[in-house]
Formats: structure tokens, sequence, C-alpha cells
């Protein structure tokens, strides 16, 4: 009985106590789960793989009504012109000219870009200096990305950069309302 009291005080006040010991136990009580989940849960079943699978693919939408994806959207109509008015790249030219030419001053390279422009534009660029401009030409032809009748965009190549605009027209007028450089 001796042996036996001095083999549990010796678990209970010194092996228990250390980290060895604590560990162990923990090791224990872990294996202890593991074994009673396996035998709680019957033979092993991990050759079939998952059971409750779909044999076809899940599918949302009817096969079929056809392709119903985005590629079908319809192209956007060309750019509506007024007779007399400039089409949207002569515009767009002709800003871009504008924008470039700088002038003597602020004023003077406003009002060379007024015609071209919506009040928007001329309102955001006001305080705007001419020597700001990071191009000094345009090199190649304006490419025109419409978006709808009367909304399209513009880009131009210059020596820098390229000069994005987008242009409106409410009334048949082309003009441009929005500025964007792209540096190469």
């Amino acid at each position: 009985m001796t042996v036996m009291r001095r083999a549990l005080e010796f678990l209970f006040t010194r092996a228990l106590r250390s980290r060895i010991g604590v560990a162990l136990g923990i090791a224990v009580v872990v294996f202890g789960i593991i074994g009673a989940a396996r035998l709680v849960s019957g033979p092993d079943q991990s050759a079939t793989g998952l059971t409750t699978r779909p044999r076809e693919p899940i599918t949302t939408v009817d096969p079929r009504t056809g392709d119903d994806g985005a590629n079908l959207t319809p192209e956007p109509p060309s750019p509506r012109t007024r007779s007399g008015a400039l089409t949207p790249e002569r515009t767009a030219e002709r800003f871009a000219t504008a924008w470039l030419g700088g002038g003597p001053d602020a004023k003077r390279w406003q009002d060379a870009m007024r015609p071209f422009s919506t009040p928007t534009l001329i309102e955001h660029l006001r305080g705007a200096d001419p020597a700001g401009v990071p191009a000094t030409q345009v090199t190649g032809k304006p490419t025109l990305q419409p978006r709808t009748a009367t909304i399209t965009e513009v880009t131009l190549p210059l020596d820098f950069g390229r000069l994005r605009l987008t242009l409106v027209s409410p009334d048949g007028r082309w003009l441009v309302d929005t500025v964007d450089w792209e540096r190469e």
C-alpha cells in the first residue's frame, strides 16, 4: 500500500506540477477525445468521399434560355452632330490645340478653350495655369469611343502622353466636359 501511496503522491506533487507533466496530461486528454469520437462515429468511410454531392452541376438559370451574358449589349449608337456643327473629333482637336497653345496669360488661355468647353469645365479650369500643361503638341489622330449618342470619349496622342476628353452634345453641338491626362 505504501508503494501505491508513494506513486500517487509523486504523481500529484511532482510530475503533474511540472511542464512535462502538464503536457503529457493534455496529450492524454486529446487522444482520449479523438479515440472516443472515432468509436462513436462508426467505421471509416473516407474512401467514398462526399456522399451528398449532386450528380450534375448546380445551375441557377434554365439552360434552354440561351446565353444571358453581358456580351449581348448592343453597340453604342454613333455620335449625332447637328448640321453645320463640328464633329467630336474636330472639337477635340481644336480644344487640344487651345489647351496646348497656352497663351501669354491664364485668361487668354481659358478664352481660347471656351468655345469648345462646357460651362462646368470652364469653371473647373478657373485658376489653372497654362504653364502646367505637360505636353506641347498632338502627335497623332484622335480615337473616338462613343458611350451614347450624346456622350463620347476622344483620346488624342501627345508628345508626352495621351489627352482623354469626354465630350457631350446635349443639343447636337459637341463640347468638352472633362479633361484627363495620362503620362506615357
